[in-house]
């Protein structure tokens, strides 16, 4: 298994507070290895990257609500997932890997844990993982009457070959890390005209993270601002926001988490909006529990 970089185990406070009740829509965890061994091909084992580890991030970037998503480290064991859904408590989320070899008691003990979507990895360096179209359909099927969504991953593939899988499926359908941006191609990108498209549809929602990791120029990122700004502006009532950690496969340098939420306050400048991103959507995506309450009073 390659080496890469650690996650910024010192993560800072954002420029701008982040208002009460914000969620970062995606992250990743591990567990004691002795309870929760990974898989012997895992392409990316962290074991650094607790749960606790994870709630100390959050509270310095005064974060209260997240959605956990199994590793692909752990194939379709759920129970490291499981088990931090417990730690975190309400406020969290889990996103599963769901294929044929999930029963239903394993299922509904996932949706008894609180996972509450399925998520289809196309990523290149999973080979051996790669979710077949005909399995997709099959595990739609089998989630979406639990009022689970789904979420896509597609970066280095091409999204025209994926996403006419859930053409016709009535569910919330989540596209990971902006889509597959081709940067070279700039705003014509046919990726990137694609998942805009995509976004004109009442279902469909794109996920602002990895914005730093994908960029040409380098930091501060500021050729993924015009790609988000084009996002927001054609569906902000459909957009997320994720910091990814402990950033999985990533080569370094890795950003501090702090970074990301204000590289997400240059792709939406105006407050409201970045509410509605933080707070409004993954609360209606996600059915986090409303009321005027802080959550971390």
């Amino acid at each position: 298994m390659p080496d890469y970089a650690l996650f910024d185990a010192q993560p800072r406070e954002p420029q701008l507070p982040s208002p009460p009740r914000a969620c970062d829509s995606q992250v990743h965890i591990f567990g004691d290895p002795e309870r929760f061994p990974t898989r012997p091909d895992a392409a990316y084992v962290v074991y650094q990257a607790t749960v606790e580890e994870m709630l100390r991030m959050h509270k310095t970037l005064g974060i209260d609500r997240g959605v956990i998503v199994q590793s692909t480290a752990y194939g379709t064991d759920h129970s490291a997932l499981i088990e931090a859904l417990r730690i975190a408590g309400p406020a969290y989320q889990g996103c599963g890997v769901v294929d044929d070899s999930v029963d239903d008691e394993q299922l509904g003990r996932m949706h008894e844990a609180g996972v509450r979507g399925a998520r289809f990895n196309f990523h290149p360096k999973l080979k051996n993982a790669l979710p077949a179209p005909e399995q997709v359909r099959r595990t739609a099927e089998r989630v979406v009457p639990l009022g689970w969504h789904l979420k896509l991953h597609m970066n280095g593939v091409d999204p025209r070959n994926i996403t006419p899988l859930l053409a016709d499926v009535e569910a919330d359908v989540v596209i990971d890390h902006m889509g597959p941006l081709q940067y070279r191609h700039g705003l014509d990108d046919p990726h990137f005209q694609h998942v805009l498209e995509l976004l004109g549809r009442g279902n469909w929602w794109v996920m602002l993270s990895n914005g730093d990791r994908r960029s040409v120029a380098g930091y501060p990122w500021d050729d993924a601002t015009a790609y988000a700004r084009a996002y927001v502006e054609r569906a902000p009532e459909r957009i997320l926001w994720a910091t990814d950690w402990p950033h999985p496969l990533h080569p370094g340098p890795v950003p501090n988490d702090g970074e990301l939420l204000d590289l997400l306050a240059r792709y939406a400048p105006d407050p409201a909006v970045r509410d509605q991103i933080l707070v409004t959507n993954p609360q209606r995506l996600f059915g986090f529990p409303g009321g005027d309450h802080d959550e971390r009073a």
